[in-house]
């Protein structure tokens, strides 16, 4: 899965620390996604998607292989 949450986080000047502060993850999670190390869950995807007002898959989308 492809991400475009640094470029979303970036557009809000958030901080990794100020973004999961404020969907109530820790900044090693923001981390996480953004390096496509980890796959958020459907409530913090959802939750993602409230905060950025953007549908998930506007940030979130499939590789061609998945």
């Amino acid at each position: 899965m492809k991400n475009t949450l640094k470029v979303e986080r970036a557009i809000l000047n958030l901080t990794q620390d100020e973004l999961a502060q404020k969907i109530g993850v820790s900044r090693q999670t923001i981390n996480s996604i953004e390096t496509n190390r980890y796959v958020p869950s459907t409530v913090l995807a959802l939750k993602l998607s409230k905060l950025f007002n953007k549908p998930v898959n506007q940030f979130f989308t499939l590789e061609d292989n998945e």
